[in-house]
């Protein structure tokens, strides 16, 4: 099920490449919404507020070792690209075992430093056991959720997004399931709900890994090949640190953000939490056409088709600005009924939905150029440009800091809500002016009919 993606019409190539991982992300979404509906349904909005306020360490803990094991596979992308058989399985070798390593690190140190993480953050002293039980148990699987997202991105290299989608979906269901016997039936809590979260991605990851070694001989390495390599570890973790880097800058932003909102009680964090769910569910399109920009540019990059690559580019800007509009409109529409799902009485809505009315309708309104960042970054990311997507990390944390932090001077709801949009104005303007830049240098290496002359894989 490889797919070659530097022939054809771009749009029908991303599209198709595309829309899978779509599928996937809302299937993610999903159960992620799972979690914190049946922990608020059973244990209460304390609960919920709990492992809401933990999703920014989450993004930062498996965002880093996420970062390193994908960008890890961007050269696995560029040697299928060139038709590099041989190089290929290497690239996902020594991935593989960078990827052990690094799961072995992060676990520990984040597992050493949530207490202090929590405290800093001010997570709210009736959460705090609860958030605290929710994010260690997380961490504890890190190696589930990492390996899956590796084992997918390594099928997404060369073109399948099918077959992630197909183990996400049926680990959304047990994940679903789990929550239930866990936390309705055996009376867990929080600590049914991460291991539900942890097993079902740890299922996806062993399915995604059968799925390679009987089908994709192409990306699973032979006896000799198991070993690390100096050369490609340079060119992975030239990638994948800054990748790695610049989502821990944008997660510490973020935490910014959920610190901020941290000081306006239980209710504001539980209205935050279930808006977010909705944000997150309204946003998916837009990861996944970062997903199929970083396949089709870095297959176009190792083939040296530049013309290609910037048809896409288009392409995908003009689709995502459409879908952005109109992803917009829809969640502003959903905010009461997302409300009304997540909380148990009419009082409990009337209580949270103005602060969730107030986010969604800021963030809404800046879906456009969120949506830029995606394309441009992941874009640059394919090409083996790591430098300016990790700056534009950097742009996202300035701009959320110094939003969270005024609004925490002048204590006003509003402007913390206003945090993430003001990074993605910030970013999304970034992203743009960086990917001229990355292109303009790439044209320098290109012949008349722009074919890179000296492609690096």
């Amino acid at each position: 099920m490889e797919r070659d993606m530097t022939q054809g019409k771009p749009f029908g190539l991303i599209m198709k490449f595309g829309f899978p991982l779509f599928l996937g992300n809302i299937f993610q979404q999903l159960y992620n919404a799972a979690d914190s509906i049946i922990v608020s349904r059973y244990v209460g909005n304390d609960a919920l507020a709990a492992v809401g306020s933990t999703g920014t360490i989450m993004f930062l803990i498996i965002g880093f070792a996420q970062g390193i094991t994908t960008g890890c596979t961007v050269l696995t992308s560029q040697r299928f690209g060139a038709k590099n058989e041989k190089g290929v399985r290497r690239s996902v070798a020594n991935a593989i075992l960078l990827a052990i390593i690094i799961v072995f690190l992060t676990t520990l140190v984040s597992i050493l430093a949530m207490n202090n993480i929590l405290t800093l953050m001010r997570t709210p002293k009736e959460i705090f056991d609860q958030a605290y039980t929710y994010i260690t148990i997380i961490c504890g699987g890190l190696v589930a959720l990492v390996f899956y997202n590796l084992f997918s991105a390594f099928l997404r290299a060369v073109g399948n997004s099918m077959i992630p989608l197909v183990a996400l979906v049926f680990s959304s269901v047990l994940n679903v399931i789990l929550d239930l016997t866990l936390i309705k039936g055996f009376h867990m809590g929080v600590a049914g709900a991460a291991i539900a979260t942890v097993t079902s991605q740890g299922i996806s990851a062993i399915l995604c890994l059968i799925y390679i070694i009987k089908n994709e001989k192409l990306l699973w390495p032979k006896k000799h090949e198991w070993y690390l390599e100096l050369g490609d570890s340079k060119l992975q973790l030239g990638v994948g640190l800054p990748m790695a880097i610049q989502f821990a800058i944008t997660a510490s932003g973020t935490m910014v953000m959920q610190a901020a909102i941290n000081n306006f009680g239980v209710v504001t964090v539980s209205a935050f939490a279930a808006a977010s769910k909705l944000h997150g569910l309204m946003s998916q399109a837009f990861p996944a056409m970062g997903q199929a920009m970083a396949t089709y540019s870095g297959q176009n990059y190792g083939k040296g088709n530049i013309k290609h690559l910037r048809e896409g580019v288009k392409v995908a800007t003009i689709t995502s600005t459409i879908m952005a509009v109109i992803m917009g409109i829809v969640a502003v529409i959903l905010v009461k009924p997302t409300m009304m799902i997540y909380f148990r009485t009419a009082k409990e809505v009337a209580d949270a939905f103005p602060a969730a009315r107030t986010y969604i309708m800021l963030s809404a309104s800046f879906y456009v150029p969120l949506s830029y960042i995606f394309i441009f970054r992941n874009t640059m990311q394919g090409c083996g440009y790591a430098f300016l997507p990790l700056m534009g990390g950097v742009v996202e944390l300035v701009s959320r800091a110094c939003c969270g932090i005024i609004s925490v001077y002048l204590h006003n709801q509003t402007l913390a809500f206003f945090c993430d949009s003001s990074a993605w104005i910030t970013t999304g303007i970034y992203a743009v002016i960086a990917y001229k830049f990355v292109i303009r240098d790439i044209l320098k290496r290109c012949d008349e009919n722009q074919q890179l002359v000296d492609v690096r894989v």
